[in-house]
Order: structure tokens, then sequence, then C-alpha cells
């Protein structure tokens, strides 16, 4: 009895990561605001702006739109996986990936992000490069190749792992 109650308070407990979700909900807001700024500034400057400037713009409203999708992808499958299903009985447009991504394919979709994240400002650096220092482009580098090999590393412990699940 004892033990029961308490798997009860356990199980429970996995409502305490709603408010992370509403967070991450929040943060969208914030991203949808700056991409906001980033359009009209990018607009309003559109016929003064060089070749790189624009794929400079262009390539931060990439970036904000990789994030964005990043936190809907963990927002609905932390909270699926996490918390609670979602009924989609009555959504005629709900996505087929959602309900769909296991705990590992959400470590790799998030992985796979930062990395596409990362690489689009390293790109952006090196559009701009005249406006960055070799120590810095050699940080972003860096960064990145940690990230890049950091995915590899991750995909194929989760490759061995469900490889050693099937024998």
């Amino acid at each position: 009895m004892l033990e029961r109650g308490f798997e009860r308070i356990l199980f429970a407990c996995r409502w305490l990561l709603a408010p992370f979700y509403a967070a991450l909900a929040i943060g969208l807001v914030v991203l949808l605001v700056k991409l906001c700024q980033e359009i009209v500034h990018f607009a309003l400057h559109a016929l003064e702006s060089n070749e790189s400037q624009t794929i400079l713009g262009v390539l931060t409203l990439v970036d904000l739109s990789f994030t964005a999708s990043l936190l809907i992808i963990v927002m609905f499958s932390g909270y699926e996986n996490f918390v609670s299903k979602f009924d989609h009985s009555n959504h005629k447009d709900w996505p087929e990936w959602m309900g769909t991504i296991d705990f590992t394919g959400l470590k790799l979709k998030l992985m796979s992000s930062i990395v596409a994240i990362s690489a689009i400002q390293l790109l952006k650096a090196f559009m701009d490069v005249k406006g960055a220092t070799d120590r810095e482009l050699g940080w972003l580098v860096g960064i990145h190749m940690v990230f890049v090999v950091s995915g590899l590393l991750m995909a194929l412990t989760d490759r061995m792992a469900a490889g050693h699940h099937d024998h």
C-alpha cells in the first residue's frame, strides 16, 4: 500500500514538467518578437544593403526559424514522452511526426538542430569575415566541430544500443 501510494506520487510528478513546456511556449513568443524586429530591420535596409548583408539578413531569419522549430519539437515531443498524450482526433492538420518521436529521436533531432544552428552562425561569421578576428572564427569553428562530433557520437551510441537490443 505504501509502495503504491509512493508510485502514484512519483507518477503525478510528471506534471511538474508542464510549466517547463509552457515556458518554452513563451520563448517561442519571444522569438516571434525577435523575428518581427529582424524583418522590419531587413525590409527597411533592403535597398541599401549589399549582397553579403542581404544574405546575412536571410541567414538570421533561417536561424530564428530553426530555433523556433527546435522549440516546437522539444515542447510537443517532451510533453508526449514525459507528461501526457495529446488528443489529436479533432485536428485534421496534425503533423505525422508529432506523437511518433521517442526520447532517442528527440535527442537526435535536438542535436541535429543545434548543429544546423551552429552552422548558420558559422556561415554568418564567414560572410562577415572582415568583422571577426581569427580567434573568434577559430572559436566558432571549434565549437561547431564539438557539436558535430557530439552529434555523431550520440547517433553512433544510439545505433549501437539499438543493435544490441535487436540480438
